[in-house]
């Protein structure tokens, strides 16, 4: 694949329960470019939500909504049976809760990107990614749908108006040979050794490629590069992440969409 020399970096964040959970994550708003904000149904409050638009907003971040099961004892990431209806509204509830906070703080929401067992559930299945994709179409500002390069939820976002979609790439994530991510709860599903994630995100920006579980060789694209801020040593790395960008000459900057 084509190098490209432009990255956006993305974190999930409003999910901490912790102060020092809640500190970390207000550490990587600093090294990042775009933030996914929980929106009060995996995790968070609209108090929470608030102070995260707050401080990206104040940063000069890409704000985007990060809706998620009704699942807190498990945040988010166990897989449902769902609706297409179902889904299609949760998300945009989810989203218009965001984007009236942005609202009153004078802050733009770019982009949504679903969270945990959504996330994953949508992108192997059509219908799903299609409800998504309706979702957030409802809410009506033209907003970027981020989702896992190569997946069912980016064929939707395209066919949905008003929506424009960013290809995910993961470092710090196991993929499976068909390119969906190994569960999380699986062996080796977790990657958290530095040189690791480093070199996959190097391998991933500039060569377009990045080795499977079963040490097969994927191809795909993409515009952005999740870190997630559970990770063990999660600031840690995202500073060596930045660090060797700079090294290559990577240019990091929000969303394209986003400005």
């Amino acid at each position: 694949m084509t190098t490209h020399r432009t990255i956006d970096v993305n974190c999930d964040l409003g999910e901490g329960r912790t102060p020092g959970e809640r500190h970390l994550e207000t550490q990587l708003m600093d090294i990042v470019t775009s933030v996914n904000v929980a929106c009060g149904v995996h995790a968070g409050s609209a108090a929470v939500m608030r102070q995260t638009v707050r401080l990206a907003h104040a940063r000069g971040l890409a704000i985007g909504a990060h809706p998620g099961l009704a699942d807190r004892e498990h945040k988010g990431r166990r897989e449902q049976a769902l609706s297409p209806d179902f889904a299609r509204e949760l998300v945009a509830a989810q989203v218009s809760d965001l984007l009236a906070i942005c609202r009153t703080e004078g802050a733009r929401l770019t982009h949504v990107k679903p969270h945990g067992a959504l996330y994953n559930m949508a992108a192997g299945d059509p219908a799903l990614a299609d409800a998504v994709a309706a979702g957030i179409a409802q809410i009506g500002p033209q907003l970027v749908l981020i989702g896992l390069a190569g997946s069912q939820l980016l064929r939707a976002g395209r066919a949905a108006a008003g929506v424009t979609v960013a290809a995910e790439g993961f470092a710090d994530r196991a993929y499976r040979p068909d390119g969906q991510l190994v569960a999380r709860h699986l062996a080796g599903a977790l990657i958290e050794e530095e040189t690791a994630v480093v070199s996959r995100a190097r391998s991933l920006i500039l060569h377009g490629t990045i080795q499977a579980i079963d040490g097969s060789l994927l191809q795909m694209h993409i515009d952005t590069l999740c870190l997630h801020s559970d990770t063990a040593g999660a600031v840690r790395l995202a500073f060596a992440l930045r660090k060797m960008l700079k090294q290559e000459g990577i240019t990091v900057q929000r969303l394209p969409h986003a400005g």
